[in-house]
């Protein structure tokens, strides 16, 4: 499943508020160009944490 455009038009970084990128490969999550971080996507439910976030590559 994908997350909804509507919940995608209103997510931000929580660290800089700067636009996410979704991304759907290798596997579902959130990027963030700024910060260089990327947070996970389980069961549908973007974990939004900074200390769950991992360095972008």
């Amino acid at each position: 499943m994908s997350l909804a455009q509507e919940l995608l038009d209103v997510l931000v970084c929580p660290q800089c508020k700067g636009d996410l990128i979704y991304r759907t490969e290798p596997v579902e999550s959130l990027a963030c160009p700024a910060c260089r971080l990327v947070f996970a996507v389980e069961d549908d439910i973007p974990i939004m944490l900074l200390d769950e976030a991992t360095p972008l590559d």
